[in-house]
């Protein structure tokens, strides 16, 4: 498949990957400027840059690109470095841009009252998509919201039995009643959503937490709930909530740590677990700049 399309194909599907270039050439490579290579979140390789131990370097740069979802230049000095004779090359120095591709970032939103539409409206204008459900046709309609993806008007458990949201996919429960918030999030921890968060006071939030973890649903699973939802802007018109949310919702998608104390939490938990990936034998560190 044309790498193009396979990009095209992977945002549409909610994968992410990183694509990598090169970007200038001195003297002889074994291959060409603008050759490219694309590297996909489960580690699959789509065209070449030229192979041998640069492209196992440039993989292990892009694999550091998607978790961090930020840019890298590698430069590579293959005539001065004799670890880079392979046999493959003839001399001379190559640079490497190697960007991230992410998936459209859509939001499922359960609820299409005063919060959910306002939500709806914010995140528009920040570029996501929108997906709203609810379980009362006079709000949840397209005259309402004309630019959502996709518009539910059912009971909430038909609609759920037709989403399947992606692993790049932000859930926000915001329904008029802790019942339908509690069978949304009950189904919520057991998708692979990026983002999953519901709206509410800490005492309701306790109280769900307490029925589902009695319903046998695991705390590690709860845990990667963000309840109450939005950064703390003291919002309290449904605008304003609307506000920080997507706030919060923009620096999940954007890895901002600072915005995010949490989010250092994590990291430090997935550097201590024990890595899955295994890259392909490489060579000398490349010079990153």
């Amino acid at each position: 498949m044309d790498i193009y399309e396979k990009i095209v194909s992977l945002r549409r599907e909610g994968h992410r990957a990183a694509l990598a270039t090169i970007v200038n050439v001195r003297g002889s490579i074994p291959s060409f400027a603008s050759a490219k290579m694309l590297i996909t979140d489960d580690g699959a390789i789509f065209g070449t840059i030229g192979g041998g131990c640069v492209e196992a370097e440039v993989w292990q740069a892009a694999r550091e690109v998607l978790d961090t979802e930020k840019p890298r230049m590698l430069a590579f000095n293959l005539n001065k470095d004799p670890k880079y004779d392979t046999g493959l090359v003839c001399g001379g120095s190559l640079e490497i841009f190697i960007e991230p591709i992410l998936p459209v970032s859509t939001i499922y939103i359960f609820g299409a009252g005063h919060v959910g539409y306002n939500v709806y409206r914010v995140a528009r204008v920040a570029g996501f998509e929108v997906v709203v459900a609810d379980d009362r046709e006079a709000y949840a309609n397209r005259e309402r919201f004309p630019d959502a993806r996709e518009v539910y008007a059912e009971e909430f458990d038909e609609i759920l039995s037709k989403l399947e949201p992606p692993e790049s996919a932000f859930i926000v429960i915001a329904t008029r009643g802790h019942r339908d918030d509690m069978k949304i999030l009950r189904w919520a921890v057991g998708t692979e959503a990026h983002y999953i968060g519901m709206i509410g006071s800490k005492r309701k939030v306790i109280t769900i937490y307490k029925t589902l973890e009695k319903e046998g649903v695991a705390q590690q699973k709860l845990d990667r709930v963000r309840s109450p939802i939005g950064l703390d802007i003291g919002a309290t018109t449904p605008e304003e909530i609307a506000v920080s949310v997507v706030a919060e919702l923009i620096a999940v998608r954007r890895n901002a740590e600072s915005a995010l104390p949490h989010m250092r939490l994590l990291r430090k938990l997935a550097e201590q677990a024990p890595a899955e990936d295994q890259a392909p034998a490489a060579c000398a560190a490349p010079v990153a700049s």
